[in-house]
């Protein structure tokens, strides 16, 4: 008989370069899928790491696998910290998205570090991770992976936003499920205000001060992205190749290049969720406290924008991934192919036993 309750330990790393997320979740089937967090917890980076990992698409491979390895110990220790803070006794599997090094679906390439099996043998426990490369060997994007989570945990809202690195978005069309990324929000944001010696623009005060530029404006929403039919995914190589050269033509003020961009994106998600009116929007991620990005959204949509409480805002991502390793642990789909645009719908990890 099949188990139908787990513990599990799920981790998630952003290409906001946050930190590391960790939930400890339980999961049971009864009528359907119901789930509580146990303990969360955000690791934030050592400088050193954050640097190593804002270069990583600077990498030749050989460099890369090294990297993976010193990442997949480091990813441990902080797994195993984690465990020991939170003296968790009953853990059926860590659950472990990684860090996208390389996301270039398009040439069949997908990887993310911190994934090598040594995980299993250093922490004694089940893993179950690299959920991405099955999908793209299939022919699919490798993400976004959340959507079936939020298929199965989060089906009563209409859509399900979340704003980290880049805004994703998922949603039921004629009884399918679809997802695919509108486009970047912190992983632009917080490049540029950083340059003011901070991590993030709090509430987006500074945003609130600047001047839309209406050039840059025009142009950012002219980029053929936003054109493009889903399936469709965004990484770090793309927003280096369109976004920052762009914005760095005109050489505005922080203040303004936050301004125009919060606006960008208002108008990038506001086409989404405003196909259909009235809908409520499940808003995760840290551009949730981003509270002027958000009121701009709401300027331009009518819909009911829902913000939950922290620990969902924070950590629903880690949490969805941790449910994805349930599902492959039952070899259940976990991977929808009306989402990433694979071949098939199938049952996406790699599974390492200690």
């Amino acid at each position: 008989m099949m188990n139908d309750n787990y513990n599990v330990i799920g981790v998630m790393s952003g290409t906001s370069l946050d930190g590391i997320d960790l939930v400890y979740a339980n999961f049971k089937f009864e009528d359907k899928w119901r789930f509580e967090i146990k303990n969360s917890q955000t690791v934030a980076y050592e400088p050193d790491w954050t640097e190593q990992l804002r270069k990583l698409v600077d990498l030749n491979s050989y460099e890369l696998k090294i990297l993976d390895v010193s990442y997949t110990r480091y990813l441990a220790n902080i797994i195993d910290a984690f465990i020991i803070k939170n003296n968790i006794q009953s853990i059926d599997a860590i659950c472990s998205h990684g860090h996208t090094a390389l996301h270039k679906p398009e040439e069949g390439v997908t990887y993310q570090i911190g994934n090598q099996p040594i995980i299993s043998k250093l922490l004694n426990q089940t893993l179950v991770c690299d959920f991405r490369v099955q999908d793209v060997k299939l022919g699919g994007q490798g993400a976004p992976l959340v959507p079936i989570g939020d298929k199965l945990l989060f089906s009563d809202y209409d859509f399900c936003l979340n704003l980290g690195g880049f805004a994703n978005i998922s949603m039921d069309i004629e009884s399918k499920r679809i997802a695919y990324d509108i486009c970047p929000v912190n992983i632009v944001l917080n490049h540029y205000v950083k340059q003011l010696g901070l991590d993030y623009d709090d509430n987006g005060t500074i945003a609130s001060k600047g001047e839309i530029h209406e050039e840059l404006l025009k142009q950012l929403n002219q980029l053929g992205f936003y054109n493009l039919p889903h399936p469709k995914s965004l990484g770090l190589e793309w927003v280096q190749s369109h976004i920052f050269p762009l914005i760095n033509e005109f050489q505005l003020d922080i203040k303004d290049i936050l301004r125009t961009y919060c606006e960008h994106i208002a108008i990038q998600i506001s086409k989404e969720i405003n196909s259909k009116k009235g809908a409520s929007v499940l808003v995760t991620g840290g551009g949730a406290y981003h509270s002027f990005l958000i009121n701009r959204i709401k300027f331009h949509s009518e819909n009911i924008l829902v913000i939950p409480d922290a620990r969902l805002i924070e950590f629903k991502e880690a949490l969805i991934f941790a449910f994805l390793g349930v599902l492959r642990l039952r070899n259940e789909t976990n991977c929808l192919k009306s989402v990433t645009g694979a071949s098939k719908n199938h049952s996406s990890g790699m599974i390492y036993l200690p």
